[in-house]
């Protein structure tokens, strides 16, 4: 073999994988849009991931995901979903409230958008319809207006002589007053009164706490919100000081020390959330992707609880409890 033969074989040889490799497919990258921090985030972060791995993707090594929080910077996330338009994401997932999804859907119409909402994502004009949502979003929707009812239920059956309830919400979460409206006719058909307050931050909490006591009241009603997530210690421990039997939304609080919920786990619907965001990486378009609902709601105890503040949960209520804390 000549030497000018040999150099052009073993150049080559060399170009070949390097070649090869250059036309292997980019790694998709996902867009991981929060209103919140990613430390109050990190447990539902990695419900969304293992919802992910379950179709197939792990990050780092066959996808890559773009974090983005507003640190509840609410007028940061347009700004930040525009960013993740810019990076020309494969898929943008919002999540820690509704304002999330406004601002992605504000950035693009074409990048596909999974999503986490609280209210009725049709209502809202997010999809055409929850069977198929038709678009460029779909996701996961917590609806619980039918479920009010029976949280007071359940609160009223903890303490019977409940006839004063607080309920607390954030004035600036968008289904405020939809939420309001569901608690106080619910509240109408049991004969219970409802004093409203406000917190728009953690720090609020310990206001709302200094006035629930002159106002004698015999529970206390949470509303779901990010900031409820996210400042959950600090709740359930003013409330265990007040000795206020207080139920939840999700599951999430009675495992910090709350005293019940029911509902669903904000976990499941992360892991959920991942799964979704999978598929859409796999090709199917969000428009054929029905907007899914929790599938199980679960009543929550916290005997422990319970009985650091003099309530005695009756045997009937924990028997019918899917998961006892003690």
């Amino acid at each position: 073999m000549r030497r000018r033969e040999f150099i052009g074989l073993i150049s080559s040889a060399v170009a070949w994988p390097l070649a090869a490799r250059a036309q292997q497919p980019a790694m998709p990258v996902i867009g991981f849009l929060n209103s919140q921090s990613r430390q109050d985030w990190r447990q539902l972060i990695t419900s969304f991931l293992e919802g992910l791995s379950e179709v197939g993707y792990v990050e780092g090594r066959n996808v890559a995901i773009e974090y983005r929080f507003a640190e509840r910077q609410f007028d940061q996330l347009p700004a930040l979903a525009a960013d993740l338009v810019r990076h020309q994401v494969a898929v943008i997932v919002t999540s820690g409230g509704d304002v999330s999804a406004r601002a992605a859907r504000a950035a693009t119409d074409a990048i596909p958008i999974v999503f986490i909402l609280g209210g009725d994502p049709v209502a809202t004009g997010f999809v055409k319809g929850l069977a198929r949502p038709g678009g460029n979003a779909t996701g996961v929707t917590l609806i619980t207006e039918a479920l009010e009812l029976k949280r007071l239920e359940f609160l009223r059956e903890a303490v019977p002589s409940l006839g004063t309830v607080a309920l607390l919400a954030n004035p600036d979460n968008p289904r405020f007053a939809d939420d309001i409206k569901n608690v106080q006719e619910a509240a109408q058909l049991m004969g219970v009164t409802v004093h409203v307050l406000t917190a728009r931050n953690g720090k609020e909490f310990d206001t709302v706490f200094a006035t629930i006591a002159p106002r004698r009241v015999d529970g206390l009603l949470v509303i779901s919100d990010p900031i409820v997530i996210s400042e959950r210690d600090r709740l359930v421990a003013l409330a265990a000081r007040h000795s206020i039997p207080a139920i939840y939304q999700t599951r999430e609080l009675p495992a910090a020390g709350g005293l019940m919920s029911y509902g669903t786990s904000t976990s499941a619907l992360y892991h959920q959330l991942g799964a979704i965001a999978g598929r859409v990486l796999n090709g199917v378009k969000p428009a054929d992707i029905p907007v899914e609902q929790p599938t199980k709601y679960e009543l929550v105890i916290n005997l422990k609880t319970a009985k650091s503040i003099g309530i005695a949960i009756s045997p009937s209520l924990l028997a019918r409890a899917h998961e006892v804390i003690e």
